[in-house]
């Protein structure tokens, strides 16, 4: 049966919540100063910002899985610290267990529209997001906690900080430094081959040149066979800078110690990923990762996040937490700022952006987000931030 909860913080939370309330003023998201009815296509519902706004969120609970119902668990309190903090926005948050199925993904998202949601926040995963954002078309907007841009556009927004984000900020800071030759190195698959385009695209978008690119296999033999090349490759082409995807959780370890084998090292050219190389934990100490450059969130602003939750509901969140927290925020904000169009996709796409746990962020037309990310590396062993993350965009404060 599907989960309906009360969106109004329940006593409980709302004791637990108020508890923490003095540390809420700096995480609240607002909206940016601009008109009250931002330009652009109405697609979503007009709301009158006086009355309370009904929020569908949907988990993917009761599936079974212990891992889903703790991301669900996160979520639905992420959400509910969210209308906590709305201080003014009336927000009527309305919890729905989707699972894992896209399926039960529409047929819960709809009920939500039924009975009144004017906007969607969730579900989880791409398929589902992409099913959901069908379904619910020329009704409501659907911003999914996906961060696979291919499924974004119309009335569908992806939450989660893409390739694109981490590609352009890294590319960008890079040029900024004189590295201007780039030499992309990707895994195989798909997620290698989406991630090894995000950074192709960066690089011509920052005027910089792609010098080469390899594919490479997951198994260490694939890799230690192609890591001489790679070491020519650089050479000849005089490269830069070497950019890795490095999507899953074994191959970064595994191809940086190939390179490092076949000279190819943080001293002969600058390295850098689209992962965040200081998880897992164990990785910080690995030699080959020294001083490699990747894009972290802002890890201030989520440590205070985690310790608020952790003080509200007595156990650490999940990471999807704070993407649910944004996006009830993200309305929340609109809504205070007295928008009528609060969550068409005009209001919810003004550029200024919104001041998210993870950083500064706004929502793009096309259906993907812009995230403002921090340059990070690894020095003996612990991450250093070597270029903190803008707290606004174009200039403008929240």
């Amino acid at each position: 049966m599907t989960a309906i909860l009360s969106g109004r913080p329940t006593d409980l939370f709302g004791r637990s919540l108020r508890r923490v309330a003095a540390l809420a003023s700096a995480l609240v998201l607002s909206a940016c100063a601009g008109d009250q009815l931002a330009s652009g296509p109405q697609t979503g519902p007009m709301i009158d910002p006086a009355q309370p706004v009904q929020v569908a969120l949907l988990v993917p609970g009761g599936s079974g899985d212990a891992n889903y119902d703790y991301m669900a668990r996160s979520m639905a309190n992420g959400a509910r610290m969210a209308v906590a903090d709305a201080q003014g926005a009336r927000i009527d948050l309305r919890v729905y267990d989707s699972g894992d199925d896209a399926a039960q993904a529409v047929a819960v998202a709809n009920k939500a529209v039924a009975e009144g949601a004017k906007v969607i926040v969730g579900p989880l995963h791409a398929e589902s997001a992409n099913a959901v954002g069908n379904a619910v078309k020329g009704r409501v907007n659907v911003l999914a906690f996906s961060n696979n841009a291919d499924i974004a556009g119309g009335n569908l927004f992806v939450l989660g900080n893409t390739f694109a984000n981490t590609a352009d900020r890294l590319v960008s800071y890079g040029v900024g430094k004189g590295l201007r030759r780039y030499l992309i190195v990707h895994e195989k698959d798909v997620a290698g081959q989406l991630g090894e385009a995000a950074i192709e695209s960066a690089i011509a978008r920052n005027r910089a040149t792609m010098v080469g690119k390899t594919a490479h296999g997951d198994r260490r033999a694939d890799m230690d066979a192609i890591a001489p090349t790679i070491a020519a490759a650089a050479a000849a082409n005089k490269a830069q800078a070497l950019f890795l995807t490095g999507n899953h959780q074994d191959t970064l370890p595994e191809i940086t110690a190939a390179l490092a084998r076949a000279g190819v090292t943080g001293q002969s050219l600058q390295m850098m990923g689209l992962t965040r190389w200081d998880l897992p934990a164990s990785r910080t100490g690995l030699p080959q990762l020294q001083n490699g450059w990747f894009a972290v969130p802002d890890l201030a602003r989520m440590a205070e996040f985690n310790a608020r939750y952790k003080a509200a509901f007595g156990e650490t969140p999940h990471d999807f937490a704070t993407l649910a927290y944004d996006g009830v925020s993200a309305i929340a904000a609109n809504v205070r700022a007295g928008r009528k169009n609060a969550v068409t996709t005009a209001g919810l796409t003004q550029g200024a952006g919104y001041a998210g746990v993870q950083g500064a962020f706004r929502l793009r037309q096309d259906g993907t987000n812009q995230r403002q990310l921090s340059i990070a590396t690894l020095q003996g062993g612990k991450l250093v931030v070597i270029d903190p993350a803008r707290r606004s965009f174009g200039g403008l404060g929240f």
